[in-house]
């Protein structure tokens, strides 16, 4: 991309943000892990990662990061989950551990309802060659624990499905995906985003 690399910012409190800040450094991407509010200042893009989402939520909480991220967003910057990542950005989560009362938190900045572990456990991970929206080949995804994504608000567009169910969406400036881009070892999807946050950047302009 010409002029200014942009500037993304990887939620770094757990999951697999190493393997997104490894792929956007390939990229010729400015990367910055965020951990604290002050983080998020001057970042073009935010990428949510895989994970446990449980766990990254009790995070959230413990690094008084769920406002900055929504202001993050309403500020006009762009946002992209990856499965865990992706559970968070909902509107509302089902089937949440029974220590949340069947309740949890999130961002609830994507008009859809997610479905967590809607593909299995752990032990049914699979990969996947998945038409995706917007890409000339099929995309190798790597299914995790996966959720799917239903009940999506008029302004989200499916961009992806698997068996049926919806694993890729994309609503204004957010983007989810149920997958694990970051594993996959093909840049596809990280450079969507990459034009996703370039085509903000100049329409804020």
């Amino acid at each position: 991309m010409a002029g200014k690399p942009l500037s993304i910012g990887v939620l770094a409190l757990q999951g697999a943000f190493r393997e997104h800040c490894r792929l956007l450094d390939s990229l010729g991407v400015v990367v910055r892990e965020v951990r604290l509010p002050a983080d998020l200042a001057g970042l073009n893009g935010l990428i949510l990662p895989g994970g446990e989402s449980t766990t990254m939520a009790r995070l959230l909480s413990e690094y008084a990061l769920w406002e900055p991220i929504r202001d993050f967003h309403a500020g006009g910057r762009v946002i992209w989950g990856t499965c865990a990542g992706a559970i968070l950005l909902a509107r509302e989560v089902q089937g949440a551990p029974p220590q949340f009362g069947g309740q949890q938190e999130s961002l609830r900045l994507l008009d859809t309802t997610v479905q967590r572990n809607a593909f299995g456990r752990q032990i049914n991970s699979f990969a996947a060659p998945l038409t995706v929206q917007g890409l000339d080949l099929p995309f190798p995804a790597v299914f995790i624990r996966a959720p799917a994504f239903s009940g999506g608000g008029a302004e989200a567009t499916v961009l992806a499905e698997w068996d049926g169910q919806a694993v890729m969406l994309r609503q204004g400036r957010i983007l989810a995906t149920a997958f694990h881009p970051e594993l996959s070892g093909d840049a596809r999807i990280h450079q969507l985003f990459m034009e996703l946050v370039q085509e903000t950047q100049t329409a804020n302009a």
